[in-house]
Parts: C-alpha cells; structure tokens; sequence
C-alpha cells in the first residue's frame, strides 16, 4: 500500500485460530504460531532465557518429548533486544506442543503435520473475495461478514483529467466488479497489476495444484480453478479501465476522497475514472498478455477471453509507445482540473521495469520480436523485490518459468534473468544466522516500510523461484522462514493474519471489519506490518524501532491497513508451500 493522506468462511479453523485473546507484550517464545511441516526447519526465537537449555511437550500435558540446546546469544541491531535460536528441526512427530523453559514460561501452541498450511491458504485466497466490489457476499459464502453489494459502479463519470474525444468529461461509463484496492473502497489499476500477476503465476508455476484447491466462492464448480476464478473477478474490471477510443489505460476508479467508516452499500458518492497513465497502461498491458496465454487453454469455458485480453494489451502497448512520459501526478492534476482527487496516488515517475515486464509477457505470449528487443533487465540493478513501483522481477520470473519453450534468440536474456535472480537469492539467504529472526526478512532496516509484511512475502516469492531453478533447499527453507516470520517469529509475537494465531490482529484498518457488527475482522488478511515511518501519527505504538513500529488499532494505517498487493504474495507463499511439500 501506498502513502495516504488518511487513510471463507473456512470449513474449520486450526485449533490455535480459535483463541482470541493476545498475549502481554513482550512473549518469551516467537514462532510460527502455526505450526511446520514434519520435515521442515523448526525454529524459534528466546528472549531473556534464564538457562541454556529448553524441553517440548504435547500441549495440556507434562511430558517432554524433546528438550533442546539454546543457541548463543544474538543481538538485534534495530532494537538492541537479545535472543536465542531453539531449533527443534529433528522433531518430526504430528501432535500439539509447546515450548517450555526452565523459568516457567511457555510458547504459543503449536502443531506438526502435513499440509499445516493448508488452512491459511484458503483464507488468503478467501480474503479476494471479501474485497470484491460490486456484488453481494450472501452468507452461504461469506458466513458472518455476509454484506449487500456496495459501489455497483454502473454510473461512473468520466474525469476532466481523463477526457478524450469519444468520452469528455462528464461522460458516464460502466466500470463494476475489481477488489476494493485495501482497507478503503477504491480502485487503482496498477495496485491492481501486480496483485492480478502474482495470482496468475501461482497458477502457471503450480497448474495442477491449484486446479485441486477450491474455497467456496461463487464459482467453484464450474471447471474454472477457484484460484483464476477470482482473479477473473479482477481482470473483467481492468478491461472496462482502457479507453477504447486509443487505447491508453485509467489510472483510477476513486471517490474525490477517501470514504467514512460505513460498509460498502453506504458508502455513495459520487465516482471517477481520472487519467490515463503509462504506468497504468503497461501493468495492464502485462496483466491482459499473461491471461492471454492463461486462458487460452480455456477457450470452452470462457470464449473469447484470451483473444480480447490479448487485443486489450496490444492495444495497451501502442498507447505507451506513443505516450511514454504521461505519467500520473495528482498535484498537478488538482492544480488544473476540478473536483480534487486526494485517495491513494500511487504515483512512479520511472516506467522503465514496467515497459520491461510487459514487453515480456508480449513476448510470451505472442513470440512478436518487437517485443524481445524492448525487454531490459538491466534497468534495476541489483534485481529489487517486487512491489507496486517495481515490477521489473516480474518480467524475470515470466522468463524463466517459460524458459524450455523459449528460442534460442531469448537465451541471452535468460542468462541475465538467471544470473540477477540467483544474486539477489544469494543476498537473501546467506548467513541467516547473522539476521535478526533468523529469516530473510530484517536483515537490514529498510525492510521495515510500509507494508513491510509483504516486502517478506515477496522476498519468500523470490526464493521459491531461485529454488524451483535449482531445486537447492537453501531457498526453500529461508521462503518458509519468512511465513514463519508473518505467523508470529517476530519482534512483536504478532501472527499478522487476521483469523488465525494465538496472538492475532483484531483491529486491522479495514472499513467493512470495522463497520460491520462482527467482533471478529474478515478472516485471511494480512496486516501491513511494522513501519517505522508512523504517518498515520496513532499514539499506541509501542516505540520507534523499525521491526516493533506495529500497533493492532484501527488508526493505524501506516501499520495495521490491509492490502491487495500485500495479500496476492501471502497466496503465493503459503500455496506455493503446501504444493513443494506435497511432492
């Protein structure tokens, strides 16, 4: 998520999801408060351990079943906090535990099994359809956080900012469906991009998994994984966001500003698509290439789909060849034309990783040599992760999971992408136990930004990538470190999955948990994390240290909103994981 100016149901629940009261600050153990894989690493963090050694036990009972050494201490350089590392790897027996030290304190319950993520990536998934937009959630699908449609979107003027000759401002158009952009009620296209991406390429890294996975949704059912089901939801919308006339792409669908706390249905003012952008065009462009290709092997079910996302993103593609520097500032743009726009900007003054990663999946998609000569995987170096402002990964990952199909004309290309995505898992991965949590995420300050929780799920995203093209375990285990990190192996204890954990997130900044008459907040969405940065100005953090700058109020923007962009990586991760540890 971006600076503001303000700002499923499951079939069952793990046993830990059913506990709801937090812990005090300050817990003794952080783990995932999950659980692991039977084979997978075991790790957990301890803080101000009065002895060197520690035992597990089967919750509710005395008996130990494991007892461990603690490992040296650490020191953590962004708060000066000290811990030690309780690695119980070598413990692969399902059941229930705890962790006890010699002092009496005792962890989060945790639980050892296969498949142990299975649940929280329903609910990640399940959390998209909580978001979407123009259409009623009956409590067949939605149990409690059942809700009318809000924001029908069927009536939407046409900006001054975005005015062209076949539809000037003032124009109504039609613009429903989409997911409601985080914990407000708007739509921004290129938040949008990479939300629809990552969801795509879980499907094209992992087909035949999630082929198999359904959440109940609407759709289920219809031959259609569950998974392409809602990102379609998405995907629909995008295409009633690009100007027929010329093809160049809105920025956003937005109220003047943000809306109140109400739920969706109350929410009415009045709507705008506002100016096209290049940043907007391209992301669209990437997205519409990467269904082509997708749903071209649904032509049955979906008739026409594929040829229309394909014509949308080629006709993308022309308008930012012919407007590369039309980019979106929304200073500029209140300064001339009225009503003010003042919801979220997302703003980026460099196209040059999203002219990349569309030329990319144009390529892909179409093998069109126009394509290949426009793709540089130079312009960011080292690689980043991904984020809204920074797709250019994105193109390396399309690249390389297509690798064996492409001509000998792209492997130049692939070399780069290899070479830059291994450097950047290398600097990831290596010496962990140097790191704060023992994870990925952390190793420096600048991780902790907002949305800091999904800088981790991206990071996971990257290693999973670096080990599907080298099948090297490293990679693997420091990804599942960083779920761990998201489920509670933290500097504040917390699980920052709302529905799940022992120490939970029960105030996130999301207008329908907030306005509707449910104690609990929609389940399967992740907090946006520690964020040092505070500009939402709350009073209840509980200091400035980068990796503890979290608060669970609804205040607080800065750190506890949610996010479509935070949420798709947490899909990625948590399936991508129950489907390597399937194999």
């Amino acid at each position: 998520m971006m600076l503001r100016v303000l700002q499923t149901v499951l079939t069952f629940l793990p046993f830990f999801a059913t506990v709801v009261v937090a812990q005090p600050a300050g817990e003794p153990v952080l783990l995932n408060q999950l659980g692991f894989y039977p084979k997978s690493p075991k790790i957990a963090l301890v803080r101000n351990a009065s002895s060197d050694t520690y035992t597990i036990r089967l919750k509710g009972t005395s008996r130990a079943v494991f007892s461990g050494q603690l490992g040296p201490v650490g020191t953590n350089p962004h708060s000066g906090k000290q811990a030690r590392v309780a690695d119980f790897s070598a413990l692969q027996t399902p059941g229930i535990y705890e962790v006890y030290l010699s002092d009496g304190a005792v962890s989060p319950p945790f639980e050892i099994r296969e498949n142990i993520h299975r649940e929280l990536a329903h609910a990640a998934l399940k959390g998209f359809y909580y978001q979407r937009a123009s259409t009623p959630l009956p409590g067949k699908y939605a149990g409690k956080w059942h809700r009318p449609a809000g924001h029908p979107d069927t009536v939407v003027f046409v900006h001054p900012s975005a005015s062209s000759p076949n539809r000037p401002a003032g124009a109504r158009i039609a613009s429903p469906g989409g997911w409601y952009d985080a914990g407000d009620y708007n739509k921004y296209v290129v938040n949008s991009g990479i939300t629809t991406a990552t969801l795509l390429a879980l499907y094209e890294d992992f087909p035949q998994f999630t082929r198999g996975f359904a959440v109940r949704i609407p759709e289920s059912g219809n031959r259609i994984p569950d998974l392409l089901d809602e990102a379609l939801w998405n995907i629909r919308w995008l295409l009633t966001m690009q100007d027929p006339g010329d093809g160049g792409v809105y920025h956003k669908l937005t109220n003047p500003k943000f809306d109140g706390t109400v739920m969706p249905h109350a929410a009415r003012e009045i709507r705008y698509v506002v100016q096209k952008s290049v940043t907007a065009t391209l992301d669209f462009a990437a997205v519409m290439a990467q269904s082509a290709r997708i749903f071209g092997s649904f032509k049955r079910q979906l008739p026409g789909l594929s040829d229309s996302c394909l014509a949308a993103a080629e006709k993308a593609w022309i308008w930012a060849e012919n407007n590369p520097q039309v980019y979106y500032d929304q200073g500029f743009m209140n300064r001339t034309f009225d009503p003010d726009i003042v919801t979220g900007a997302y703003g980026d003054r460099n196209s040059a990783d999203e002219l990349t990663w569309a030329a990319a999946e144009l390529y892909l998609t179409t093998r069109n040599k126009k394509y290949l000569t426009a793709i540089d995987l130079q312009a960011t170096s080292p690689l980043p992760v991904p984020s809204w402002s920074q797709v250019l990964p994105l193109a390396c990952y399309s690249l390389l999971r297509h690798e064996r199909t492409l001509p000998s004309e792209a492997k130049p290309l692939l070399r780069t992408a290899t070479a830059k995505l291994l450097a950047a898992a290398d600097a990831l991965s290596d010496d962990l136990a140097k790191t704060p949590f023992y994870t990925a995420m952390g190793r420096t300050a600048g991780d902790f930004v907002w949305g800091s929780n999904a800088v981790a799920a991206n990071q996971g995203i990257l290693l999973l990538q670096a080990y599907r093209l080298t099948n090297k375990t490293h990679y693997l285990h420091t990804a599942s470190g960083n779920l761990d990190y998201l489920l509670g192996r933290n500097a504040t204890g917390y699980c920052f999955v709302t529905g799940f954990g022992s120490k939970r997130v029960l105030h996130p900044h999301h207008r329908p948990s907030a306005a509707d008459a449910v104690a609990e907040p929609v389940p399967g969405l992740l907090a946006g994390g520690p964020n040092p940065g505070q500009q939402d100005q709350c009073n209840s953090y509980p200091g400035n240290n980068p990796d503890e700058s979290y608060t669970d109020v609804y205040c607080s923007y800065a750190s506890n909103e949610i996010a479509i962009n935070w949420n798709a990586p947490l899909v990625y991760l948590s399936w991508a994981l129950e489907a390597l540890h399937e194999k």
